[in-house]
């Protein structure tokens, strides 16, 4: 699971260096599909795995809005802040964790419950499938995006 972890964080990093070519005019503007624009879709993968390993580790989510994070570099500063937080439990996740139960609350005050190990993979997947989405927008845009390719990345090393 780590790796996969790692393959998520090493494509963001690209897509923050992508996004140091492109406009903040572009990398604002509302697109059809997802949750907006490009740059607010990189916050949005952000937030969503801070927020899930939180509640995990049963802490409480800090982070401030969208609105505090309007460049590139900010972003990458912030990713790569929480990126620190992240990453120590990932690291430190134990097959013993797979079963435990998050108690966790929807934003429509309803309960459920969910393995960690369900957890752990939606966060991966989350990201997988917002970066789908960002590398639609670069060809929309007239550009390459970056590999999502998990080969050759040197992950099992």
């Amino acid at each position: 699971m780590e790796m996969l972890f790692r393959y998520n964080w090493q494509v963001r990093q690209e897509w923050f260096d992508w996004c140091e070519s492109v406009s903040i005019e572009e990398l604002l503007q509302q697109r059809t599909g997802g949750v907006g624009s490009i740059l607010y879709t990189l916050y949005h993968i952000v937030d969503v795995e801070y927020s899930w390993i939180n509640d995990l580790r049963d802490q409480h989510s800090l982070l401030t809005d969208f609105e505090d994070y309007h460049t590139v570099a900010q972003l990458r500063a912030l990713s790569d802040q929480l990126h620190v937080e992240v990453g120590g439990y990932v690291q430190a996740w134990t097959s013993d964790q797979e079963n435990h139960i998050l108690h966790n609350i929807r934003k429509d005050g309803s309960s459920e419950s969910l393995t960690y190990g369900e957890v752990m993979r939606h966060v991966i997947a989350h990201e997988i499938h917002h970066i789908g989405q960002l590398s639609i927008w670069a060809r929309e845009l007239g550009r390459e995006p970056v590999s999502a390719n998990l080969i050759r990345r040197g992950l099992t090393v």
